[in-house]
């Protein structure tokens, strides 16, 4: 994973600044999402992490789109996985204990979808 200490194929050919705005947007959507959060933001706050990694990779040199891409859903992975279980009730948890895996596979498939739709936006 991208954010951890460990140096990451990926991420070797970026600068720290990319790095450091995805893991400030984690921790501000962490904080954020302490009282709780519903789908529809988790679903904002996965399009703004998306805008800012592809503004940020758009410059970036020494990297494949696919490797971009590949960085963008590492993103979007580390933000569902500090925040999305703030999205569901209490009630159910249980539920969303066995359902998180494969809803965690929709959404970064989904994300990965909205790569392509997102780049045009940002390019402009």
């Amino acid at each position: 994973m991208i954010f951890s200490d460990a140096p990451v194929t990926v991420a070797e050919n970026l600068d720290g600044g990319l790095l450091a705005k995805i893991k400030a947007f984690v921790e501000t959507a962490k904080s954020a999402a302490a009282d709780g959060l519903t789908w529809a933001e988790f679903g904002d706050l996965m399009l703004a992490l998306l805008r800012l990694v592809i503004a940020g990779l758009d410059v970036a040199n020494g990297l494949t789109g696919a490797a971009k891409k590949a960085l963008a859903l590492e993103a979007v992975a580390s933000l569902f996985d500090a925040v999305a279980d703030r999205a569901v009730p209490p009630l159910a948890y249980p539920i969303w204990i066995l359902a998180r895996p494969a809803v965690r596979s929709l959404v970064l498939a989904l994300a990965s979808g909205a790569v392509e739709q997102v780049l045009p936006l940002v390019r402009r």
